[in-house]
């Protein structure tokens, strides 16, 4: 082609248009820098097509929008799907968000919703910021000031998804972290030979990895303890936030992938000053980072500046509201993550045999397992009967991520494998459909 010949950025956006559903301003800006492209390489002797550079650029765009997907895969906490589904919740166009309906004045954010956590996991008082993240650094500066010494066991320096690491946001917050013990051992003799002073002592619950074999660990409860010897305000991060380590919510004992995850309300109960967790992991409800604890610890980090900057808006209070309400009136079950995690497997097997006849493709129902996911309780799944599906495996997984609603499957061991325990029932014919276009 001749650069002479190229197409007016019109005429090319018009043709692309009928392809393409995105913005039209959008479509103009990709379609100019395409053709601009173009230009520049045949001008330098390459060969170029500002229709095929515009449309990749457009197609890719296109496939990042936000939209609806089926997450088949059995992870029920998927970083990348959104994590826990959320509860639905009556957002209005206008709110009480900060107005007191009592003396027709200026009120609170969050007041109902801070009472409503404190009260359910017995804390004096609650704190919601918009991420756990958010949260510990919020925590440090306010607790532990600029250049206040912070002590944590070097075991518990994590580096998480999107490469976060705990030292960098105490050196972003103003702390200066001390490091204690070692990677794989630290006692809490380890805390109290520290010289000088410490403003802050905190622990962190590796919810995203394990370290086994010759280790050693001070538990939360031998924590308070240390940072009572040091006079120094105890913070624990527990991460995943499950609720209550005794999951009242299920019957029988504890299930076995949540052996060792601390609960929120035993960490308060064994002298943790302020204990730190996400919203939208165990908790099942939306991104949020939620700070419980002491009246004075909690008031400290609410009155901080940093605070403002963190705070949440009305839909994500509304949704953490109907979360915490249903732990508050016993329907934990009810929220979406505890109702996947909780189904028995028979349950599981009926719905993917239903699935697998009504789509008329091939395929087997076998033994598997799904992952609680967002990096909660690290290695340790729930059994779940899966559909593993015949053919290539690559082509299978694009058919079904091609569907009007893409269908995420699991990719493992040469196949595609579908698994219901993280989909909703409602969502079981979108299953079926997009297995029949194999």
């Amino acid at each position: 082609m001749d650069p002479r010949d190229l197409p007016s950025v019109d005429a090319l956006a018009g043709e692309l248009a009928g392809e393409f559903d995105v913005p039209r301003n959008l479509l103009v800006t990709i379609t100019r820098q395409a053709i601009d492209e173009a230009r520049s390489a045949l001008q330098s002797g390459s060969p170029a097509d500002p229709a095929m550079i515009a449309a990749d650029r457009l197609r890719v765009l296109a496939s990042s929008r936000l939209r609806s997907v089926v997450n088949a895969t059995g992870v029920l906490l998927h970083t990348n799907l959104g994590r826990a589904p959320t509860v639905g919740a009556d957002v209005p166009r206008a709110s009480n968000l900060e107005f007191d309906l009592e003396t027709g004045t200026r009120g609170k954010r969050s007041t109902y919703l801070n009472g409503l956590i404190a009260s359910t996991v017995g804390a004096e008082a609650a704190l919601v910021v918009n991420n756990n993240a958010g949260a510990l650094f919020l925590a440090l500066a306010a607790l532990a000031g600029r250049d206040g010494r912070v002590a944590v066991s070097r075991g518990e320096l994590i580096e998480i998804g999107g490469s976060f690491r705990l030292p960098d946001l105490m050196t972003a917050s103003g702390v200066l972290l001390v490091e204690v013990g070692t990677t794989n051992r630290t006692r809490a003799s380890d805390f109290t030979a520290v010289p000088g002073t410490i403003e802050a002592v905190l622990k962190v619950h590796p919810s995203n990895y394990r370290v086994e074999g010759f280790t050693e660990e001070v538990p939360f409860s031998e924590m308070s303890t240390v940072a009572e010897s040091l006079d120094a305000p105890f913070i624990a991060d527990v991460g995943s936030g499950l609720m209550d380590a005794n999951v009242p919510w299920i019957a029988g004992s504890p299930p076995a992938w949540l052996s060792d995850e601390p609960g929120v309300r035993q960490t308060l109960e064994q002298g943790a000053d302020v204990v730190l967790f996400s919203g939208d992991k165990l908790l099942g409800g939306p991104q949020a980072g939620i700070a419980v604890g002491s009246m004075a610890s909690i008031e400290r980090m609410a009155a901080h500046p940093i605070a403002r900057a963190l705070r949440i808006n009305s839909p994500t209070i509304a949704m953490l509201t109907a979360t915490f309400e249903a732990y508050a009136s016993g329907a934990v079950t009810s929220l979406p993550f505890w109702s996947m995690a909780t189904t028995h497997a028979e349950v599981i097997h009926a719905r993917t045999e239903v699935v697998l006849e009504a789509s008329g493709t091939v395929g087997a129902i076998v033994d598997g397992e799904s992952l609680p996911g967002a990096g909660s309780v690290p290695g340790l799944t729930i059994p779940t009967p899966v559909l593993r599906l015949s053919g290539r495996e690559e082509q299978v997984w694009r058919t079904l991520a091609d569907h009007d609603t893409p269908v995420i499957a699991a990719r493992r061991d040469g196949a595609a494998l579908v698994n219901l325990r993280s989909v909703h029932p409602d969502e079981d014919a979108i299953v079926a459909a997009a297995l029949a276009e194999i």
